[in-house]
């Protein structure tokens, strides 16, 4: 779960054109090394990945789902955990992972199932939460994600992680400490809002590449709209597993980072983290298997609590809730059941969209730009549609028109502080940008 937010990152910048780190910075390409050379220690990182449904109600109540809503506004009695209250679920929800599953290549299971997860803070009225330890709704899934390399940082590196699973489960409230008063308060609007959680398996080495496949991941969710993945909201929450060991060794003990709230922190944490274990490991000392969180003013991970075993949850599982059935296909649906109340996967499978992947290989090859140009337009939402609308009714060559819109466009809209896709689109924005370019 997420806990501690009060070491989150400031707001990233709106677009990613290249993901920069710290100076750790894994290798694009194998580089020679010398016989005698010492093997040296090398970061292994997996990820946990909190993503918050796009949805007006909460996975099991029919509470809302609002952002900067006044304190405790949105609990049901379900949310607060009454005597007698049941979970009901939200069919949205799991269309959202399904679909989410889908577009990430996954296995999706026709039958899952919910467990307890059982710990104890205050912001977590039940003592425990709802989630899919045993059998979840998706597994066996990858995602491709592409980084910039060689030497001008202008080749596509494209690298692949494995997706281990995804999982339905339950947010929690959120707690705000205040410590001039040395009290604790709690808010509830947050507690039950539905979550998919996806765990990537420990197939990447340093912090770009966690960083590109987190925002790989983001640009994919935001697509699908299963997820707003606004990172400064807490829509999109991570937690990096990472070890140091040397290759074709096992691997090292790990420190979890919890709750890091925006892609560059991720890809600073990591490094920062990757680099403390192996001086830990130089030192002759041993790496501490805890639970750390990350201090974006510092720029170094800090050691929170040790971490838990699984046996300190006490999985069990969830009571009130029946197995997750989904469909393959209208045909398959048993007799009596309405096909407007099941979750049908193939009719999921035809409503995915084109997916930032396959968008930016088709801009490249339709209008033979450049593949970083086709990751700024894929990265800013609405950019994409705006470059092709233009192509549309002008003669120019679109290389030009590319410099036109990353340059002339996006500065123009980062003076007034707007994205594409809230900009006006009368007639004064024209004549403002043509004034400044006439092409």
């Amino acid at each position: 779960m997420n806990k501690q937010m009060s070491m989150l990152c400031p707001k990233a910048s709106r677009v990613i054109r290249r993901i920069s780190t710290s100076s750790l910075r894994c290798d694009s390409q194998p580089q020679p090394r010398a016989k005698s050379a010492p093997q040296q220690l090398v970061g292994v990182v997996g990820l946990e990945v909190h993503a918050q449904i796009n949805s007006n109600t909460k996975l099991f109540s029919g509470s809302s789902v609002r952002f900067s809503a006044p304190p405790n506004s949105l609990v049901s009695f379900f949310d607060a955990s009454l005597p007698g209250t049941l979970p009901v679920l939200n069919k949205r929800c799991v269309e959202a992972a399904v679909m989410t599953g889908l577009a990430l290549n996954c296995t999706i299971n026709r039958k899952s199932l919910f467990d307890r997860k059982h710990y104890f803070y205050a912001d977590l009225p039940s003592g425990y939460q709802i989630t899919q330890q045993r059998q979840p709704i998706a597994v066996d899934g990858t995602l491709t994600y592409s980084l910039l390399g060689g030497t001008k940082r202008s080749q596509v590196i494209r690298k692949t992680v494995n997706i281990k699973q995804i999982q339905l489960e339950q947010d929690s409230g959120k707690s705000l400490h205040d410590d001039l008063r040395s009290q604790t308060l709690i808010d509830l609007n947050r507690a039950g809002v539905g979550l998919m959680e996806l765990v990537m398996e420990p197939d990447m080495s340093c912090g770009e590449e966690a960083a590109a496949a987190v925002r790989e991941l983001q640009l994919i969710l935001q697509a699908l709209g299963t997820c707003q993945g606004n990172m400064s909201e807490g829509q999109m929450r991570v937690d990096a597993n990472v070890s140091v060991h040397k290759p074709g060794e096992p691997l090292g003990i790990r420190a979890e980072v919890k709750n890091i709230n925006s892609v560059r922190c991720l890809a600073r944490a990591i490094d920062y983290e990757i680099q403390r274990q192996i001086e830990v490991l130089q030192r002759g000392q041993t790496v501490q298997n805890e639970t750390r969180a990350y201090d974006s003013k510092s720029g170094e991970t800090i050691p929170m609590r040790d971490k838990e075993g699984l046996q300190d949850y006490r999985f069990m599982p969830e009571p009130n809730l029946p197995p997750l059935i989904v469909y393959e296909d209208n045909a398959s649906l048993p007799t009596g059941i309405d096909a407007c109340q099941a979750v049908v996967v193939h009719k999921i499978r035809e409503g995915l969209p084109e997916l930032p992947g396959v968008k930016r290989d088709r801009l490249v090859q339709t209008y033979g730009i450049l593949p970083e140009h086709s990751f700024t337009l894929v990265n800013e939402d609405g950019l994409v549609e705006y470059f092709e609308a233009v192509m549309k009714v002008t003669k120019k060559e679109p290389r030009k028109v590319i410099g036109w819109v990353t340059n002339e466009l996006l500065g123009h809209l980062k003076e007034k502080d707007m994205s594409v896709s809230h900009s006006p689109s009368d007639s004064k924005l024209s004549s403002r940008i043509d004034e400044r370019r006439n092409w």
